[in-house]
């Protein structure tokens, strides 16, 4: 077995830090969630705090590690009597984001618990969390089953297996740990409501500090034993630090007064349900815990507040999380009267008192506020989302520099975005799941049966008996129990839904360049990537203005990326509505190699006119008729105002093999229909 990275020789990341520990004293806590650009030790820090968790009494033998002293009357295992048990260190079991089913739950044998009715049960990744701690790294990337899965377990703290009329249930109690980058896509809401704290994390600025970080991974590399050894005594300290906690946290006090200033503090924030009241209480009595105190201060529960409060405050979907630090004292300090029993809870200066270190020499301290500025800010560092556009004949941030004449603008707001129609891809894929189109998927209506290939998951059951019926007596059956081969089992094909590609490819010329027409489309787009966002989609960005077309984001699930982006395109110039169609088809082809099974949606925003060039409208209908060839699912949202019209857009559409919307039949309450499929290739569809 590999040695870790020491916990104490993480340099920096106080917050990442101070949470982790927090959850090591009191698992009740609910985890953490770290936010962060790659590169800055999330992995290595979560895999270094097993380490430092104490041991665990477990039941010998069990699988489930049933506690000793009060055993899980229900554990497939027992029952088991109480007694002494043996210490084992305790787990840290990871999750790979590629997993099964039955790789988190366990599985069970069908084909015995059919023939012989017995609950023969091969434990998961759950069992094995069980009183330990279970790492997701890219959480965000984990496939919505499995999401699904772990929502269930960590709101009952038990994992129930149901198989066909045969059901398992065991405890899954863990400390459930989290790391993503946000450019590649934000959680579910229900799940991110499910970790308790949530820190953001970024390379250190500092010259001094990033070679410190170079020359201990070095060392560490060169020799993780003798590394470790020179950390050992640090280690021992914070893992005794730990034990003390423990023992310290069922006396320390939460009076009224704290607990006052925590209501307050999660009203003023608008955040939902009542998880982050209790989440805080917990967090602070943890915080004074881990201090050495025995009651709760007006520093622990602003702490508390940032540590647990910014992944959940009432925001839009393309907001960065975080928390006004100034609203955040006032209203500790207005709140902060109470009885007194919170000891600092009334005094003058308790909405700064969260910058002391009660241990300057410890891993805590740190505001718990993400970076508010800096290459990773909502700029994308353009400079562009100030207003501020490159002067004519200066090359843009994508460096084409735009042809002289362009007249180009500067970026103009989106309108409120709305509710759209469902826009979906005809037919039936195979894609990663998700919730636009239909698709074959592991979840979803039973359509049908076939048989397995690889490992049985979803038995059909009904298929299974028909196939293993006619053979019965052949086999010999004597007993009431059904004789079941390998060749008799069937699986359950089911439809659900999957997620897409959708390619935006945005229209950014001079004939777009009316304000109040541009904010409008902005807004349609901001819509639909709402949209995308909730059906979790991938997004990507194509624009064309000048003489080219330019991939403004290429496909991500961080469909924040986009909204930014979006927000500060620039319009102005001709309308090379051929080349923004080509270089589409460039990004869909690549895209098609890197993930075959994900179909795409193209949208495409114009009004169909098209300059520049000899012949741009003939050049356009032929770069649409290879979209057609392919059989790529469109729509064309047909941004052409006023008294006459030309209709261009619908021309494209059918170009496209697809259909064209307006703006105003684009909203889901539109008379125009309930629901509008996007129509591919009608003779491919047939």
């Amino acid at each position: 077995m590999s040695t870790p990275f020491p916990f104490t020789a993480v340099v920096g990341q106080d917050d990442l830090r101070l949470a982790l520990l927090l959850n090591a004293v009191s698992p009740a806590v609910g985890g953490v969630l770290v936010r962060g650009e790659k590169g800055t030790a999330k992995s290595t820090a979560v895999r270094a705090l097993s380490a430092l968790m104490p041991e665990v009494d477990v039941v010998a033998g069990c699988r489930f590690s049933c506690a000793p002293a009060a055993p899980d009357p229900a554990c497939p295992d027992g029952p088991h009597e109480v007694g002494a048990g043996a210490q084992r260190p305790a787990r840290m079991v990871e999750l790979p984001v590629g997993a099964s089913e039955d790789r988190l739950v366990g599985a069970l044998d069908i084909e015995r618990a059919l023939a012989e009715g017995v609950k023969a049960f091969e434990p998961g990744l759950l069992a094995d969390a069980h009183r330990g701690i279970l790492y997701v790294d890219e959480v965000n990337l984990l496939h919505d089953h499995l999401v699904d899965l772990l929502l269930d377990a960590a709101a009952m703290g038990a994992s129930y297996v149901e198989r066909e009329g045969v059901s398992v249930r065991h405890a899954a109690r863990f400390l459930l740990v989290g790391t993503m980058n946000p450019e590649e896509g934000e959680l579910r809401p229900q799940l991110l409501d499910r970790f308790g704290l949530t820190v953001e994390v970024a390379a250190s600025r500092e010259p001094d500090q990033r070679v410190e970080v170079v020359r201990r991974r070095l060392a560490y590399d060169d020799d993780p034993e003798g590394f470790a050894a020179r950390w050992a005594d640090e280690e021992t300290a914070v893992r005794a630090r730990i034990v003390a906690a423990r023992k310290l946290l069922p006396s320390v006090v939460l009076g009224d007064g704290a607990l006052r200033q925590i209501a307050a503090t999660c009203a003023a924030f608008e955040v939902d349900g009542m998880r982050a009241d209790i989440v805080m209480a917990r967090t602070a009595t943890t915080l004074a815990a881990w201090a050495g105190r025995t009651e709760v201060l007006a520093e622990d529960v602003r702490q508390a507040a940032l540590l647990a409060l910014p992944h959940r405050r009432r925001r839009n979907p393309f907001d960065a999380p975080g928390l006004d630090e100034d609203k955040l004292d006032e209203t500790l300090e207005e709140f902060g009267g109470g009885d007194g029993s919170n000891g600092s809870g009334g005094s003058d200066d308790s909405g700064d008192s969260g910058d002391e270190d009660p241990d300057p020499d410890g891993p805590d301290g740190g505001g718990g506020q993400p970076p508010q500025e800096g290459p990773d800010s909502g700029d994308d560092g353009s400079g562009e989302s100030s207003g501020e556009v490159p002067a004519q004949g200066e090359p843009s941030e994508s460096g084409q520099a735009p042809s002289p004449g362009a007249g180009e603008q500067a970026p103009v707001r989106a309108a409120e975005p709305f509710r759209t129609k469902v826009l979906s891809v005809p037919g039936l894929g195979e894609g990663a799941a998700g919730r636009r189109s239909r698709a074959r998927t592991e979840h979803g209506r039973t359509t049908g049966a076939r048989r397995p290939q690889g490992a049985l998951t979803k038995l059909h059951l009904a298929a299974t008996v028909q196939a293993a019926a006619p053979h019965q007596r052949a086999r010999g059956r004597s007993g009431p129990g059904l004789v079941v081969r390998r060749d008799d089992l069937r699986q359950a094909t089911r439809e659900g839904r999957e997620g897409n590609l959708v390619l935006f490819v945005v229209d950014a010329s001079g004939s777009m360049a009316a304000r109040q027409r541009m904010s409008a489309v902005k807004g349609a787009v901001l819509s639909l990537l709402l949209d995308a966002y909730q059906r979790r989609d991938k997004v990507g960005l194509v624009t064309f203005r000048g003489s080219t077309g330019e991939v403004a984001l290429p496909p991500t699930s961080s469909v924040d990326a986009a909204a930014v982006r979006l927000e500060s395109l620039p319009t102005g110039g001709r309308t090379p509505l051929a080349a923004g169609l080509l270089r589409a088809h460039d990004v869909l082809r690549v895209e098609r190699l890197r993930d075959p099974a994900r179909r795409a949606l193209v949208v495409l925003v114009t009004d169909g006119r098209a300059t520049g060039g000899p012949e741009p409208v003939a050049l356009a209908g032929r770069a649409a008729r290879l979209f057609a060839a392919d059989g790529v699912a469109s729509v064309v949202v047909d941004c052409e105002s006023g008294p006459v019209r030309l209709g261009l857009a619908g021309q494209l559409a059918g170009e496209l093999g697809g259909t064209a919307v307006t703006l105003d039949e684009l909203r889901a309450d539109s008379i125009a229909g309930l629901v509008r499929d996007v129509q591919g290739n009608s003779r491919r569809a047939a």
